[in-house]
C-alpha cells in the first residue's frame, strides 16, 4: 500500500464531485476519498475509516469551508436512514449533478457526443411525493448514539426502514418526508397500538414474531390502500389491529392483509385478504384511470409520471398511425397512455399479474387498439413474433434497472425501428445499451427527468432514430 493510502487523516480536502452513495468525492494526490455526508464544493479535514490502496471512506473532522450548495438537512434521520442522501445539498445542486451524472454515462460508456440535450426536469414536489412507501416491524431496532444499550427496559421494537448493510437493523420512523398524509399518522398509530397491546416484532434472524410490514399506497384520486403482512400473529390479533386500523382511518378505501411465513418479504407469491372495501385503489394520470392493486407497479411520483411519459410520447412525435412495441410495459401505463396517439401498442412483460393489470386498465378505460403478452422478453421477443404482429414503427423501451439483456439489444438491431425512445432508470446501463445500439442508430435526443429528490436516482429519455 503507498504511503498516501496509509495516513488516515487528510486536511484540507477539496470536495469536487459527488458519488452515488451520496459521499462526497474529493483527491489527494491520486488517492480518492469518499466522504459521508460532504458537498461538492466543501473543504474539510476529513479521517478515513475504511482504505483500500487507491481510495478510502471518510468522514468529516472539521469543515473548514461549507460549500455554498451545503444546506440544512430537514429530516432529523437523514444520516441514519438508508434514503434521501442528498438533503443536504440544495435541490437546485441536486438537478446540476444529476444531469452531470447522466452526461458523464453517456460520454464514458456509451462514447457519444452529447448533441440534443435538454435541462433536466425537476420534480414538482421535492417532499411527500411518493405514492408508495413500505416499513418492516422489527424487534431489533437501530439504537442512536447516547441511548443505553444494556437498559433492560429499553424498546426495542421498532417500524421503519432498514439501515443500510445491516438487514437485521430496522431505524424506528418517526416522520418521513416522502408520504403524505395519512401516511405518517398511520404508521405512527399502529406501531404505538401494537406496542401497547403486547404484539411481537418480526425477528429477521429466527423467523419468528407476529408483525412483518406494513404498506401504504396513496392515489391522486384521495384514495388510500393499507396493507399488513402478518407472520406468525393469532386471528384475534390480527382482528384487533385491523379493526383498530378500520375504527381510526375510515379515510382508507381498501384495507388488505396477507399473511407470510416465507423467509423473505416478497408478497408476489401470497394470497391477500380483503379486510374492507375493495382490493385495488385507482390512480389518474392525463384522463385515464389506472387501477392499482397490492402487487401493482406504478410510477411512485405520481406527478412527475406524467411528465416523463409526456416526453417520451413527444419524443416519438406520433402521427396516428404508428405499431408500437412498448417492451417491459409493466401494468401497461405507458402503453395505455400513448394508446389514443397511435394505431397499435403491442406490450411485453414479464410478471404475468402486471399483464393482466395492463388488460384490465385498456379495458377500464375502454382502450380497443392495446395487446399484451407475458414473458421473458429476450424469449418473447423473436423474428416469429415480428413476423406475427409486424415490424414496429416505434419501440419505447423502459427496462428495470439492469438494462436491457444483450439478447434483446440484439433484436433491436435485427428489428431496425426507425425510432427508439428508450427510458432508464439507471444511465449506466442505458449507456451500455446505446453503446451497441450506436452502430444502428443516432442519439438525436436526452432528456433527464427527476423522478426522486434528494436521492442519486434520475431517470433519463432518450430518442434513437435509424441510420439512413
Amino acid at each position: 500500500m503507498n504511503q498516501v493510502a496509509k495516513k488516515r487523516f487528510f486536511e484540507d480536502v477539496e470536495i469536487i464531485d459527488i458519488a452515488e452513495e451520496g459521499k462526497g468525492v474529493g483527491k489527494s494526490d491520486e488517492f480518492v476519498l469518499f466522504v459521508d455526508n460532504a458537498v461538492p464544493g466543501d473543504v474539510a479535514d476529513v479521517m478515513v475509516y475504511r482504505g483500500k490502496k487507491n481510495f478510502g471512506e471518510a468522514r468529516i473532522v472539521t469543515l473548514k469551508k461549507p460549500s455554498t450548495y451545503r444546506t440544512e438537512a430537514f429530516c432529523k434521520h437523514f444520516g441514519t436512514c438508508g434514503g434521501c442522501k442528498w438533503q443536504h445539498m440544495v435541490y437546485s445542486a441536486q438537478l446540476k449533478f444529476k444531469q452531470k451524472a447522466v452526461e458523464d454515462a453517456l460520454t464514458r460508456i456509451a462514447k457519444v457526443e452529447l448533441t440534443g440535450m435538454q435541462p433536466i426536469i425537476a420534480s414538482p414536489e421535492d417532499k411527500y411525493y411518493r405514492n408508495k412507501l413500505e416499513y418492516t416491524f422489527s424487534n431489533k431496532r437501530w439504537l442512536n448514539d447516547g441511548e443505553n444499550r444494556t437498559d433492560e427496559v429499553l424498546e426495542m421494537n421498532a417500524l421503519g426502514f432498514h439501515i443500510p448493510g445491516r438487514f437485521d437493523k430496522i431505524l424506528d420512523i418517526d416522520h418521513c418526508y416522502l408520504q403524505a398524509e395519512p401516511s405518517n399518522s398511520l404508521r405512527n398509530s399502529i406501531r404505538a397500538f401494537v406496542i401497547e397491546h403486547c404484539y411481537s416484532f418480526y425477528d429477521l434472524k429466527a423467523h419468528a414474531g407476529a408483525l412483518r410490514n406494513l404498506v401504504i399506497r396513496t392515489a391522486s384520486t384521495g384514495e388510500v390502500m393499507v396493507i399488513v403482512v402478518f407472520a406468525y400473529a393469532t386471528e384475534d390479533e390480527i382482528s384487533k389491529l385491523m379493526g383498530f386500523i378500520d375504527e381510526q382511518f375510515p379515510e382508507i378505501t381498501s384495507l388488505l392483509y396477507i399473511v407470510n411465513q416465507k423467509k423473505n418479504d416478497t408478497i408476489f407469491d401470497q394470497e391477500v385478504l380483503v379486510y374492507k372495501g375493495e382490493s385495488f385503489i385507482y390512480e389518474e394520470m392525463n384522463g385515464i384511470k389506472f387501477r392499482i392493486g397490492p402487487k401493482s407497479f406504478y410510477q411512485t411520483n405520481s406527478k412527475q409520471a406524467l411528465h416523463l411519459y409526456e416526453v417520451a410520447s413527444q419524443m416519438a412525435a406520433f402521427t396516428g398511425n404508428e405499431l408500437v412495441y412498448d417492451l417491459y410495459t409493466g401494468a401497461g401505463t405507458i402503453a395505455n397512455f400513448i394508446a389514443d396517439k397511435v394505431r397499435k401498442v403491442i406490450g411485453i412483460e414479464y410478471v404475468p399479474s402486471a399483464i393482466e393489470d395492463a388488460k384490465i386498465n385498456s379495458a377500464i378505460n375502454n382502450i380497443t387498439n392495446t395487446l399484451f403478452y407475458a414473458g421473458d422478453m429476450k424469449d418473447v421477443l423473436n423474428p416469429e413474433f415480428v413476423a406475427e404482429h409486424g415490424k414496429p414503427d416505434v419501440i419505447i423501451s423502459d427496462p428495470p434497472r439492469a438494462g436491457m439483456h444483450p439478447d434483446v439489444v440484439n433484436r433491436l438491431m435485427e428489428i431496425e425501428a426507425p425510432k427508439i425512445v428508450y427510458v432508464s432508470c439507471n444511465a449506466a446501463t442505458q449507456a451500455r445499451d446505446i453503446l451497441v445500439l450506436k452502430e444502428k442508430y443516432d442519439l438525436v435526443k436526452i432528456q433527464p427527468v427527476d423522478m426522486f429528490p434528494h436521492t442519486q436516482h434520475v431517470e433519463n429519455v432518450i430518442l434513437l432514430v435509424l441510420k439512413a
